[in-house]
């Protein structure tokens, strides 16, 4: 592992600072690209214009002149958070503006596997919908498309993943990265394109007289649901994807919010009023998701539409304990994918055992709802490309393997996947996905196959410093800025993938440490001469008396005192 820092340009540091910027803030924010305070700014007024979103104007008149003739509508969505909160913004939106009939649809991760299939558009078609609208997906359904618009469907496709060769042939396509797309933000997520999609009908209805300005329904109640669900997607927080997550933020801890959302914070144990990116992240995000890998995503979705308090705390404990299965299953999947990982193990030319450029692993017993988890912590242990594959639990592919990978900087995981698909024909049964995340599905047989061939092409991709796991920091931390209430100042902040929270770099002594609950390593370490407590979780290898560690600043509660104290990333010896 290696520590590097952040190149901080002065200038840029200088002008935030002169501006009214906090000195500290003005450090991190220059080190992430801010340049000038105004890109800071983020009002409502500020975020992009949906005009410039390819598609959005042509959705909104496809869908008021569907409420026009009070026509019914159904939302295909995604099981995972970015697909539940979607949905949900699609369900409340359509409604606030005047919808009268509208349903949704999930799939089965198990059953029906990813995205609109030929049976799903079948199933909608049965329901008597007229309209077909997709969230978070639709891009690569082309069969799914087809088969919908063969029974008298009109589709709207609202998605944000990449597209394949060939489009669907839908209605209309809301997507940033379709082709002729110049809307800034390509790495909006899934509820951010349903939510700009409503802007664009408001607008449309405004201009039918339907109401105006002064009348019309306020949008900004949905913000709390595309924050969450632009957080637990890990987007990259782009200046636009930061203001949709501020302004969400912003009404939670005011008090603004779904019940479910209300529901899911207390459940979680963390208090709406000191909401965080990190709560979104870490303990919102995965209770829904936990629905759509064990059980029925219909509850996560519930839980976000529902208005009744008691009802959202029945779905939020429901999702509490799927949740805690989930982390049981994990665990077992983990250490098992951790032994199959390190038997892939070859010596180096030095002797050293190190894996592969790329890992796969499959083991009969796993979980398919699980398998991206997994595959994330897998990467995160021994930085390679990571796929985890679980036997598919659909009726009659028994026989297939169902895998989700994780990626490290420098390979992008979908373009590796098509080079596979075309160097072993028929291996890959289907794949998608973006750079650092993606899924396949492959044949029992071809596993091996499969394995080698991900592992060749990360051989040729990756050079050797790139398969050396690297941690961006801010630097040293002034003394003086060690306060909680400059912690409580950090957390408020929209941090994130591509707007990295803030992590520091110094060398310390460590005075003790001990083991915590078997796997995590609590220290007590000397930081520029003062003591400071720090716990590394699971993390159980010893320090040296003196060592280079990558931290984050956090507050420990223990008997209503907050303290100061470090969460470990990393260390260089």
């Amino acid at each position: 592992m290696k520590i590097i820092a952040r190149d901080i340009p002065p200038r840029t540091v200088w002008a935030l600072e002169q501006a009214g910027v906090h000195p500290l803030l003005a450090r991190l924010f220059a080190a992430r690209g801010v340049m000038a305070k105004d890109e800071l700014d983020d009002g409502l007024a500020r975020l992009l214009l949906p005009a410039t979103l390819r598609g959005t104007r042509e959705a909104a008149v496809l869908l008021a002149d569907a409420m026009a003739e009070d026509k019914r509508l159904c939302i295909v969505a995604d099981y995972d958070c970015d697909g539940a909160t979607a949905c949900a913004v699609g369900v409340r939106g359509l409604r606030l503006l005047g919808a009268k009939h509208v349903s949704y649809l999930v799939p089965d991760r198990v059953v029906d596997g990813y995205g609109l299939t030929p049976p799903i558009a079948e199933r909608v078609a049965d329901s008597g919908a007229d309209m077909l609208i997709t969230v978070d997906n639709g891009i690569a359904s082309v069969e799914g498309v087809a088969a919908a618009k063969a029974r008298g469907l009109q589709v709207l496709v609202t998605d944000h993943h990449l597209p394949g060769p060939e489009l669907p042939a839908a209605d209309v396509l809301v997507n940033p990265n379709q082709p002729g797309c110049d809307f800034e933000s390509k790495s909006i997520a899934g509820v951010g394109v349903m939510f700009y999609v409503l802007l664009a009908l408001r607008s449309e209805l405004r201009t039918r007289g339907v109401f105006d300005v002064a009348t019309q329904p306020k949008l900004d109640a949905l913000l709390p649901l595309v924050a969450l669900g632009t957080v637990a997607d890990v987007v990259k927080l782009d200046a636009n994807n930061r203001r949709l997550v501020a302004q969400g933020l912003r009404r939670i801890r005011a008090g603004a919010m779904p019940a479910g959302v209300a529901a899911l914070f207390k459940a979680a144990g963390r208090t709406a009023s000191a909401a965080t990116t990190f709560d979104f992240g870490f303990a919102l995000g995965p209770r829904i998701n936990a629905a759509g890998r064990l059980a029925d995503m219909t509850l996560g979705i519930e839980c976000l539409l529902t208005d009744d308090a008691g009802r959202a705390d029945e779905l939020a404990r429901m999702l509490d304990g799927i949740n805690r299965e989930r982390r049981d299953i994990e665990g077992g999947m983990r250490d098992q994918a951790l032994l199959l990982a390190e038997s892939l193990f070859a010596t180096d030319g030095e002797g050293i055992e190190a894996p592969p450029p790329a890992i796969s692993v499959f083991d009969a017993n796993f979980h398919e709802g699980v398998v991206g988890i997994v595959a994330s912590r897998i990467k995160d242990r021994f930085h390679r490309p990571t796929f985890v594959f679980a036997a598919s639990g659909a009726p009659g592919k028994e026989e297939e393997l169902k895998g989700s990978g994780r990626s490290i900087p420098g390979f992008h995981l979908r373009d590796a996947l098509d080079l596979v698909a075309k160097r072993h024909p028929g291996v890959l049964l289907r794949f998608g996905g973006h750079a650092m995340a993606a899924g396949c599905t492959v044949a029992r047989e071809h596993f091996k196959t499969f394995e080698q061939a991900l592992a060749q092409v990360a051989g040729e991709w990756l050079a050797a410093s790139a398969l050396t796991r690297q941690i961006e920091t801010d630097g040293p931390i002034a003394r003086e800025y060690m306060r909680i209430d400059l912690v409580d100042t950090l957390h408020r902040e929209v941090w994130g993938q591509g707007f990295a929270p803030p992590t520091f770099s110094e060398e310390v002594e460590v005075v003790s440490q001990r083991l915590v609950g078997e796997k995590h390593l609590a220290l007590k370490l000397r930081h520029q001469g003062q003591p400071i407590d720090a716990i590394w979780f699971s993390h159980t290898e010893p320090l040296p008396p003196k060592v280079k560690l990558a931290f984050r600043l956090d507050a420990d509660e223990w008997q209503g005192v907050r303290r100061l104290r470090f969460l470990v990333e990393g260390a260089e010896f």
